[in-house]
């Protein structure tokens, strides 16, 4: 049997098949989508969760809380919501039960794009592992035939050696068996 047609089956038929899949899945790459590909509905969700979820955001709505209070406290200004704040703590709940929806829808895509690159680090972690398993076993068919040439270059050497009346010891058959293969 030949070194290649030998390292080939030494592969699983499935593996064999997986790595071709992997090899041509390089060519089809996952991308993120694009603002273009992605509907109205998960952009509106994305700009809330994104706009929702930033420094400016909370800054304002904290200095819009603390103006909402101290105008009703102070009384400069007739009290349109006394101290518990009902009305306040109407307007914040109404903002949470609306903004919620948004971030979940917006949070949810997100977990999708990352379960897909998920799986596309899997695959290319699975191909390398594969390609290195190749790349070992050719390696070792690679050293076993240089061993073995080498051995056939020692034989005709010392055969040389012998015809010419060197008398060199000829390296036993027993000796050439005993080589490492791996």
């Amino acid at each position: 049997m030949s070194g290649m047609k030998r390292l080939v089956t030494s592969l699983h038929d499935e593996e064999i098949q997986l790595l071709q899949n992997l090899r041509a899945a390089v060519k089809k790459r996952r991308e993120r989508p694009s603002a273009q590909t992605m509907s109205f509905g998960a952009r509106i969700a994305d700009g809330v969760a994104a706009m929702v979820g930033s420094w400016p955001f909370i800054i304002v709505q904290s200095c819009m809380l603390l103006a909402w209070m101290v105008l009703n406290v102070t009384a400069m200004i007739e009290h349109w919501d006394p101290y518990p704040f009902i009305l306040l703590n109407l307007a914040l709940s109404f903002q949470a039960a609306y903004a919620a929806p948004f971030i979940m829808m917006s949070q949810n895509r997100q977990a999708m794009i990352d379960r897909q690159a998920a799986e596309h680090d899997y695959d290319i972690n699975i191909k390398a592992e594969l390609e290195i398993e190749l790349l070992h076993q050719k390696i070792d068919l690679l050293r076993e035939t240089e061993i073995a040439e080498l051995l056939a270059v020692i034989r005709r050497f010392q055969e040389e050696m012998r015809v010419q009346g060197g008398g060199a010891p000829v390296l036993p058959a027993a000796a050439a068996s005993d080589a490492p293969s791996t």
